[in-house]
């Protein structure tokens, strides 16, 4: 495989490419440190789905065979050392429901049927359960707790964000399963930049209602000689919802890799207009 390079944001590298059995995969340094989890964000390589999906695509309904994504979901396994049987897929439709996933869940949406459906984000403290959840330009948001050993995986597109989908998350894993926010280790991964995403004023009023006076300027910003057209910057936007909800700054990671800027590597419903796959997000607690 030709070497991968990606268009940062800046100099610092905050995600970390790796190679594993095939597959290129993108990682939090931060989660490695922990010792505590196996995880991975896919890129759009190293698969075997072809057109529009090529070739590592998890999203079922836009045209890819279902045993292309069953292979897929099989080389990511590999790449992670994790078991296919006992991973966990959302099913996503702009909510801001979390799940608490059991051991009875494992395989759900990978090798047996969901039961459920509206689930937006996922958390468990089970060992040996993968979390899957599916991206291409929304904002995913990781979550480790080192105290008492508990992981969650959520995904925000702007009506999540609005909804302050990563409060909910943390909100939910202390309801759960009593973990604290300030013990809570936090990673924002790839996902469209503010300079990609342009929105109109539906969007902006949404924000403007959710947010109040306390909508941060640096958050939606005017696009200059384009009235009624706004950039939204949904990455820092979740990073001040986190820090809202009580995670330290210095324990959130904010991903510096833009999807649409790395159509070409990443999976972007703005950058392909709408003809693409997914990207999944994995995480498992060892």
């Amino acid at each position: 495989m030709e070497k991968i390079t990606f268009i940062r944001k800046g100099p610092e590298e905050v995600m970390r490419l790796q190679i594993r059995e095939g597959v290129p995969f993108l990682t939090f340094p931060s989660f490695e440190k922990t010792g505590l989890v196996k995880h991975g964000f896919s890129t759009r390589l190293g698969g075997v789905s072809t057109g529009d999906c090529a070739s590592m695509n998890f999203a079922r309904g836009r045209g890819d065979e279902a045993a292309n994504i069953q292979e897929n979901y099989q080389r990511m396994a590999a790449a992670l050392e994790a078991d296919m049987s006992r991973m966990v897929l959302s099913w996503q439709t702009h909510t801001v429901n979390i799940r608490q996933v059991t051991e009875e869940d494992a395989g759900k949406g990978v090798v047996r049927d969901r039961d459920y459906r509206d689930i937006d984000g996922l958390m468990t403290d089970v060992p040996g359960i993968t979390l899957v959840t599916s991206y291409a330009d929304c904002v995913p948001l990781f979550f480790i707790d080192p105290v008492r050993r508990v992981i969650a995986s959520s995904h925000s597109g702007w009506r999540g964000t609005v909804g302050r989908m990563g409060q909910r998350t943390v909100e939910a894993m202390e309801q759960a399963y009593g973990c604290r926010p300030e013990d809570l280790i936090a990673g924002i991964g790839p996902s469209i930049c503010a300079a990609c995403y342009e929105v109109g004023e539906d969007v902006a009023e949404a924000f403007a209602a959710g947010w109040g006076q306390a909508l941060p300027a640096d958050v939606l910003k005017p696009y200059p000689g384009r009235p009624g057209k706004y950039h939204l910057d949904l990455q820092r936007a979740n990073e001040r919802i986190l820090q809202k909800a009580g995670i330290k700054a210095e324990n959130i990671t904010v991903t510096d890799i833009c999807t649409c800027c790395n159509k070409e590597l990443l999976f972007s419903h703005r950058g392909s207009k709408g003809r693409r796959g997914n990207m999944g997000g994995f995480l498992c607690l060892r």
